[in-house]
């Protein structure tokens, strides 16, 4: 479990690393990294429904976990790490998905 510092650490370094690779505006960028922040979170207990957007420009809807026992029953597959990325395993679709950081449209109420 990570203390609140290491958190907010995170956070930040997400956000720089958008801004730099993105150009937009370091506000909007913060912005996205406490939703990714909070999508991880999220999906580490559940079954989550977000949204982002695909390479193409199209939005896909998608439900994901990032739940320990999903990975239990999948044995020898591995998450590939990215740090530009979110990985993630999609429940409809039962194999990883990803999505570029900066993507991320929304999470599902």
């Amino acid at each position: 479990m990570k203390t609140r510092n290491q958190n907010l650490s995170s956070i930040m370094k997400n956000a720089w690393q958008m801004f730099k690779t993105t150009g937009k505006a370091f506000a909007e960028c913060l912005k996205k990294a406490w939703l990714l922040f909070k999508l991880r979170v999220k999906m580490q207990s559940q079954i989550v429904e977000f949204y982002y957007q695909k390479i193409d420009g199209s939005t896909r809807q998608a439900f994901g976990t990032l739940q320990d026992s999903v990975f239990a029953t999948l044995k020898g597959v591995e998450r590939k790490k990215n740090e530009f990325t979110f990985t993630y395993f999609d429940t409809e679709k039962n194999e990883f998905r990803a999505f570029k950081n900066f993507n991320l449209i929304s999470i599902a109420a």
